[in-house]
């Protein structure tokens, strides 16, 4: 597979978001909430390698306009540790931070691909 960018940041977001749910439960005794960001946080980049291998430009946006609700719901969860002292400032505002860049990268994304596949009438997409 060629170089992608948002797909290379996603997954090293999902090993951050692990290592977080590691430190939130092991140090913090916090498994609530921290289960539901390890839920949304790694299915970001799980559905961005689905969208890579998308048969039809339709596909490929579902799968990323999932990517980017789960982005969001992972910034809820992040905002809510954050909010109930399980996360300092510093902590939050670097991992949120990286959350950020990759939902601005699928908007971006998505938006460009909608664009064309409005020109184009969609169609079968080649696997890159």
């Amino acid at each position: 597979m060629k170089e992608n960018i948002v797909f290379d940041k996603s997954k090293r977001f999902a090993i951050r978001i692990v290592k977080l749910y590691q430190y939130l439960c092991g140090e913090k005794k916090e498994y609530i909430l921290s289960k539901q960001l390890l839920k949304s946080g790694t299915s970001i980049g799980a559905n961005i390698a689905e969208a890579v291998c998308g048969i039809s430009e339709k596909d490929f946006l579902a799968k990323l306009y999932i990517a980017f609700k789960e982005c969001a719901e992972t910034e809820y969860w992040l905002e809510l540790l954050k909010e109930t002292g399980f996360l300092t400032n510093q902590e939050y505002t670097s991992i949120s931070a990286d959350c950020l860049e990759i939902k601005k990268l699928l908007s971006s994304i998505t938006k460009t691909t909608k664009d064309k596949t409005e020109e184009s009438g969609g169609g079968i997409i080649p696997n890159s």
